[in-house]
Parts: C-alpha cells; structure tokens; sequence
C-alpha cells in the first residue's frame, strides 16, 4: 500500500479522497491554485503544493505541475478524483514515466473510451445495443445530412470528443440540419478542439442508467448496480438514485452483464462507469463510458456498502477483488442532490461568500461538501457546493428523508438551486417514480422565493438584534424607560425585504419581548442560541432557525425551508446628505448597525430642514451622523443619549412639513 498520495484535484472531490486516505493510514497531499490557497482541502490535507493561477488552465490542468508537486511532497501515487485531469491518458502516461502510479484506468483505456465514435464501435464489437445513427468517419456536410434522413427525425447531432451537453443539437426536421450542425462543430471545436460529430435517433423520454463497474489488474470485473441519472438541467445531472424505479431484477442483470462485456473490451482497470440510455419500453442503449469515479458515486456506496475511493487505492497498489458477482448485494434505497450555487430557474451561476453552510444530520443522511463557513464560491471553478445523500429501507421512506433533509439543509450568503431540489422532492411525479431526461420541461416547478417574510421570521429577526444590543432599552433614570414600560412608545425597528419595509415595536417586559406588527401582538423570548442557530419562543411555540449575516450587515434567516435576507434600511449620513435630495423617500431614519447614540441634537416637536444633524450613531468604532432627508418635524426621538440601539432600529421619528 501507498506512504503518501498527491490528490490532483480540488473541492469536495479532494476532501472526500482526503479522508478515505486517512481512512488508510494514507498521508494526503494536495495541490492549490492562488484562488485555492485558504480552501477546506487546503486545511484537511498533511502538506499542499501551489501550482499557479486560479485559471484552471494555468493551475489544475497543468500535467508538469502536477508531476512536480508529487516529487516535491513526496508522493508515490496521484488520485485524479473527477474532471480536470481525470480522463487525459497523456496525464496517466506522464505519471507512469515519472514512477508515479495512476490512481485510475490505464491510458489505453481512457483512450478507447474517450471518444464516443470509438466507444460506440467497441460497445457494438462487444455485442452490446446501442442507439441507431451513423457514426463513420466521412463527415461531410451532404453525407450527414443523407445519415440524418436514413436515421429519421427527430435525431441528436453529438460532439464524438464532448460531454455534458457541448456540441449537442437537437434536429426535428431537415430544414434545421445545417444550422444545427454548424453550431454542434462550432461548440465542440471550441470546448474540446475536435469537430467530429455522430447521429444518434432521439428517443422519446428516455432514462438516463448508468452501471458501475469495478475491475482489478488480474482480470476480474463486475458490476456494482445501476444508478438512475434521469432528472438533469442542460444535460448536467442533478440528482441521482440507486436502485433506479424501472430495472427489474431481470433487466439489472443484462445491463449489468453488458457494461461488463464493455469494460472488458476496452481493458479496463480501476472504478468506471458505463452509462445507458433506456426507452420506455424496456430496451436500453450504450451511450458511453466515464473512465473515473463519477460524482454520484456515494449512492452505490450507500447501497452496496462499499467504499469506492478505498478500492480505486487498493486496485492502483496491485490488490485483487476479494469477492465475486454473487457477493454483491444491495440493500435499501439512496438519492443524491447536487446543490449549486446557482439560480434555481436560470441555472445560472452564483458567486460570493458563504455566510452559513449548515448541512443536515441525523441516521441516513450524508453530506459530501468542499466548502464550509465563510468560504468563498468563486467565478473560477464549478459553483457546486455540496452533495446531499440519503439512504432509507425503500424508495418512499429515502424520498421523505430527502425532503426532511433539504428543509434542514441551511445555505446562507448565496443563491442556491435548494428551491429546486425541494420542489423536484416534493413533486408527485418523482414520488412516482416517473422520471426521464426531459422531466424539468415537462413539469412546472414552484421554485420562486416567498413573496414576503411570515411574522414569525420578522419577530425572530428583531430578538436576533436586540440580543445583539443588549442595552438598547434605555437605562431606568431615563425618563423615556418609564414611558416604554407603560406601554407608550416601544422600540421601533423596521427591515427591508423585497423592496418593502417592514416595522415592528418591542416593549421590553418582565420575560422577552411584547412585539406590535400590522395591529398584531406576538410575544417573542430568545431560548437558546448558538453558532448559525437561533431558538425561540414565539407565543409559546419553540421555533428554531438558521441565522447569519452577510458582508452589508443584513440578517440572513432560513426558516421551514425557506431563506430571508432582512436588511435595515440604511440612514441618511452627513456624507450622503448632499447626493440625495429633493424626495421624502430619499431615506430612512434608522441605525445601520448595532451601535451607542453618543447625541441627540434636536427634541421633540423641533422643525428641522433637510440636512439638518440630527442623532450621532457611533457604530465599529466610527461616528455616524443622522440627517434630516426633508424638511419636517421631529414628532418622537425613542432613544435618549447613551442608549444602545439595534441595527435597523429608527431613530428619529420625522414627520414631513406642512
């Protein structure tokens, strides 16, 4: 077995070789580019090497940085983990001659198999089906275009070089074959620098299965189960299944038997997968090979039992698979959710800071992620943030566990795509099992924001700053304590959400807080808090959220499933007085932060002009000067000098002039 292994890869994939090797009694190297210098694989691995720029290709894609880490740290082998540099044979070939042992296939392999041309051939030579279509090597414009009206519409142009959806077109007709062609070579020239395409039949709502295989250097291979890859967004895969709701025993098995024909076929080594398309009724198709370990491939662990990256090691070091076909079973029911920092309907990548990942927990639940607290999503690399999988005796109790899983799932400072993945949960169609490749078309889900916060989020977030402005009732010898106490004034705090403010009042009470929103009371007492947590009672009903705030000073809340950004309406300064006059609603007049009111330099009933000082905020060591935004009159000042107000309390009740 190996001293030391050099992971050549980043995020959550390095982080979850990372601890299989500590698993192993393993040392973990690891590389880093300038913009992954503080990452979690950073901190978790025993010593990392920088290889360059954040640009992936001047960093993570470099073959001699990557050799040159390893000799540098000491390596004996390097685990390519997924993407990057995972599937390069010239990668595989260059650790070879440098005495390094390639955790993965050989590169004859990776070559067979990397372009679909030549994979669909050896697939066909090994006798297993795959989708009608041409694949020759005349690839002129007239030759494919009398392919296409052999094959029949609708049919797929696909980039032979490509993946994930690059160079793919849908063609209905033959008047769209041109410009569909044209614009497959374009994106595949571009993505892959190979314009060679294939033409495949378009099967009407297909499933997306995919085999495990698993094979050792001395000629055994197997299969470890299918994974059903089906619900997708722009041909990327966002959640997964083990075992898939269509396979009966019977067709696992000849799936299985067929990707095992094709691994052996290309000589393969190492964890692979091959990966199927399956019509509606029954017959399935050869669609390619990934020669690495897949993202998904937790589920297979969930229901195998087995620990894929620890076998992936042991093959690379010479071992033999110690048990057969027949000792492979599987037990229960598991999905996986990828959450992206992205937007749940444009799929458009989100970046910034994570002010709070709280992953769920409890028996079945497992979350595989790169990032924690405070780190940084950046424009450079993939924008996912973590794996969610779930595993539970059957279909239906994994499905409700996924759900309860993704309500208590807390991502807080970034957009994410979780209103999708709770909204694919709780549809009936998935819950049915009635899944294929075109599912996000077909159905229409609810994945807006809520369209204003409940109460009891806008209770809980004004407890969250008076805890955190603990004197911001005023001392007793304040003649203004007495009124508050009496019930007169209260302590105005307003947030903004969605463009609309909203306004609540606190009287300090005896236990908690009496709270006035829209003509309704709610007792609010803070019972317990703690790092990204916040429990209370609302009324007598204990409620918990997750809680944080973003680089502006608003509150982030998640609440039942559902994220809030409160921010408090900022202040007209004494610095901004003169970029915003002219309108009543150039500002409000509150605190922008947590702070002390060092002065107040108007009183009650006071006419004041615009611009006009009124309170002085002292905040993070900074003064800040409140001014009037208007003429007006200044009905009611809640705080006197020396009281410790919250961020988004008002300050100043200004009434406009007549």
């Amino acid at each position: 077995m190996f001293t030391r292994i050099l992971i050549a890869n980043r995020g959550e994939i390095a982080v979850r070789i990372i601890r299989a090797c500590r698993e192993l009694g393993i040392s973990p190297v690891a590389v880093f580019s300038e913009a992954d210098a503080g990452a979690l694989h950073v901190r978790l691995a025993d010593a990392a090497y920088p290889i360059g720029p954040a640009a992936a290709t001047r960093s993570y894609l470099r073959i001699e940085a990557m050799i040159a880490a390893a000799r540098e740290l000491g390596a004996e082998a390097i685990h390519p983990g997924y993407g990057f540099l995972s599937e390069n044979a010239a990668f595989a070939r260059a650790c070879a001659e440098a005495g390094l042992v390639f955790i993965g296939p050989p590169p004859e392999a990776i070559e067979a198999m990397g372009g679909k041309i030549g994979a669909r051939r050896i697939a066909q030579e090994a006798g297993v089906p795959v989708v009608p279509g041409y694949d020759g090597a005349e690839q002129g414009e007239k030759r494919l275009l009398a392919e296409a009206e052999r094959i029949g519409f609708p049919l797929l142009i696909k980039a032979s070089a490509g993946g994930g959806g690059k160079g793919m077109r849908v063609v209905n007709d033959a008047a769209g074959f041109a410009a569909a062609l044209e614009g497959a070579r374009r994106e595949a020239r571009a993505a892959f620098g190979d314009d060679a395409v294939f033409l495949e039949r378009l099967l009407l709502r297909p499933r997306h299965v995919e085999i495990q295989v698993l094979a050792d250097a001395h000629g055994n291979v197997l299969h470890l189960g299918e994974r059903e890859c089906s619900i997708q967004r722009r041909h990327q895969k966002i959640l997964e299944e083990s075992p898939s709701p269509a396979l009966t025993p019977d067709l696992r098995a000849r799936m299985g038997d067929a990707a095992v024909r094709v691994a052996r076929a290309a000589g393969y080594v190492n964890a692979g997968t091959v990966e199927f398309m399956l019509d509606a009724t029954g017959h399935f198709y050869f669609l390619e090979m990934n020669t690495r370990l897949q993202v998904e491939h937790p589920v297979t662990e969930m229901v195998t039992g087995l620990d894929l990256v620890r076998w992936q090691i042991a093959i690379a070091a010479g071992a033999r698979l110690p048990f057969s076909q027949r000792d492979i079973s599987f037990r229960g029911h598991a999905i996986e959710v990828r959450l992206y920092a992205e937007d749940p309907v444009t799929y458009l990548p989100a970046v910034g800071r994570l002010a709070l990942l709280d992953p769920p927990q409890g028996p079945g639940v497992r979350v595989d992620a790169g990032l924690t607290t405070g780190d940084e999503v950046t424009v450079h690399y993939d924008p996912m943030i973590a794996k969610l999988v779930v595993h539970a005796e059957s279909r239906p109790a994994a499905v409700e566990r996924l759900r309860r899983a993704l309500d208590d799932f807390a991502v807080l400072g970034l957009t994410t795509n979780l209103p999708l993945l709770r909204a694919l949960a709780a549809h009936p169609a998935y819950a049915s099992g009635d899944t294929h490749t075109g599912f996000l078309n077909e159905h229409s889900l609810e994945v807006t924001p809520p369209a204003a916060p409940p109460s009891a989020v806008l209770v809980a977030a004004a407890l969250y700053e008076l805890q955190a402005a603990p004197r911001q009732h005023a001392p007793v010898s304040d003649p203004f304590a007495e009124r508050w106490r009496a019930g007169g004034m209260g302590i105005p705090i307003s947030f903004e959400h969605g463009g609309v403010i909203y306004r609540l009042h606190a009287q300090r009470q005896r236990q908690g807080w009496q709270f006035i929103l829209a003509n309704q009371r709610c007792h609010g007492q803070v019972r317990a808090t703690g790092p990204g947590e916040l429990v209370v009672d609302l009324d007598g009903q204990l409620e918990r959220l997750r809680v944080a705030r973003d680089h502006e000073g608003a509150i982030l809340l998640t609440w039942r499933g559902a994220s809030y950004r409160l921010a408090r309406p900022a202040p007209l300064s004494a610095d901004s007085a003169t970029r915003g006059r002219g309108g009543h609603d150039a500002a409000s007049l509150t605190a922008p932060m947590p702070g002390t009111l060092i002065k107040v330099l108007v009183s009650e009933g006071e006419k004041v002009r615009e611009g006009q000082p009124l309170v002085v905020l002292e905040a993070m060591k900074m003064e800040h000067t409140v001014v009037a935004p208007y003429d007006g009159v200044v009905r009611r000042l809640p705080y006197a000098r020396g009281a410790s107000v919250a961020g988004g309390a008002d300050l100043v009740d200004l009434v406009p002039a007549e």
